[in-house]
């Protein structure tokens, strides 16, 4: 699914969304749009851009994550803080249906730029505020960041091992989850236009989607006082249901959530018997007594390699996968066969691999046209579209607007 998009397969063809945002949120959902169709422009500032461009390794000076989070995106620089910048930045608001930005609560507001001013420009535009804390609150002028989400949750707190401390990720999962959930608000005030005739304010804090994703731990301690300790691999829900190294030195992973699989695992590991234990007709009784479940599964799967485990495995139809690291997904014959890590031709770098788009619609599918282009590459093509002369472009970047 790569490729240039087309009205025909495109599903947000037409759609326009200015992405003012930086970092991982707020970008990451423009990113989303635009790969089934949306027109995302990625208005960065001259002197300081995306510092996503720098983040992690980089190839003959050229930031890798960038290539993947700025995909489909067109760029400009414009300073919102000049003159010269905020009224350019209503001129493309009047044309937009999404601005996406991430500024602390009031800043927009300080440079003459809040929903106030935005609305007026264009009655019909979905502001999306992406913020750690949201837009109000005793944190709101806080910075916020994903790694403050994942330790204000609870996700850290029940994550490592019982005896270990609370462990964070070591990749940007509020951010991203909160990316998620801002294409997905997004689409939902789009919808709600589609009636009123009306946009809207979304205000996406971080702090939010990943505490919905936890479950529903709020509502155990509301009812039962219940706070969920770290367990490591293991499940309080279910058992056996953790890691198991094989004879050859890799590992796998087991999961018996459904009572079928659970007792299909136990023949399959030679422990039929413990199928007649009281404890084992619920997932919980059986997370009790992991201790004798996580021996039996381990030690069988400890006699045998990994292609063995995997086949047998398969062969009694439980559940199994290896623990795989990229290495592995790349060359993965499932992932090959969905497409999931696709090759885009880059102009700078050539041919790249990277993540498909999200999902597959077997009518108007999404693909990704390009990878992340140079900081400012579009400037002057989106502002001579946008009706500005040579002359007003060369203005602003004597104003240092541009």
């Amino acid at each position: 699914m790569t490729g240039p998009l087309t009205a025909t397969t495109a599903p947000l063809t037409g759609l326009r969304v200015l992405d003012l945002a930086t970092l991982f949120a707020g970008p990451l959902a423009a990113t989303m749009l635009g790969d089934f169709g949306a027109e995302v422009i990625k208005v960065e500032h001259p002197r300081k851009p995306d510092p996503s461009r720098g983040h992690g390794p980089s190839k003959d000076g050229v930031g890798l994550w960038w290539k993947l989070l700025g995909r489909n995106k067109r760029t400009m620089t414009l300073d919102l803080s000049a003159p010269g910048g905020r009224e350019t930045l209503l001129r493309l608001a009047a044309t937009a249906d999404v601005i996406v930005e991430n500024f602390r609560p009031g800043t927009l507001e300080k440079w003459d730029l809040g929903w106030e001013e935005l609305s007026a420009a264009n009655p019909r535009l979905v502001l999306t505020r992406v913020t750690g804390f949201g837009q109000f609150g005793p944190y709101s002028r806080r910075p916020g960041f994903g790694t403050l989400a994942e330790a204000m949750s609870g996700f850290a707190a029940i994550t490592g091992e019982p005896d270990g401390p609370p462990t964070l990720p070591p990749f940007g999962l509020a951010d991203s989850i909160a990316g998620l959930a801002t294409a997905y608000a997004v689409m939902t005030a789009l919808a709600a236009r589609d009636r009123t005739g009306k946009g809207q304010v979304v205000d996406m804090a971080i702090i939010e989607p990943i505490l919905t994703v936890l479950g529903p731990q709020p509502l155990w301690y509301d009812q039962l006082g219940h706070v969920q300790p770290r367990t490591g691999n293991r499940s309080t829900n279910n058992a056996p249901r953790n890691t198991y190294r094989t004879a050859d030195g890799s590992w796998v992973a087991v999961s018996t959530s459904a009572q079928s699989i659970a007792e299909r695992v136990m023949r399959l590991v030679g422990r039929p018997e413990l199928i007649s234990e009281p404890w084992f007709a619920s997932g919980a009784d059986r997370a009790a007594h992991a201790d004798v479940l996580d021996g039996a599964v381990g030690g069988w799967i400890a006699r045998h390699t990994r292609a063995e485990v995997i086949e047998a495995f398969e062969k009694a139809e439980a559940a199994v996968a290896p623990i795989q690291d990229v290495r592995d997904v790349m060359t993965d014959p499932q992932y090959a066969a969905l497409d999931t890590v696709t090759t885009v031709d880059d102009p700078e770098l050539g041919p790249l691999r990277m993540q498909n788009v999200l999902f597959r619609l077997s009518e108007t599918p999404g693909s990704i046209g390009w990878a992340g282009r140079p900081h400012g590459a579009d400037t002057e093509e989106v502002l001579t579209e946008l009706g500005l002369t040579e002359g007003e472009i060369a203005g602003l970047r004597e104003e240092g607007a541009l």
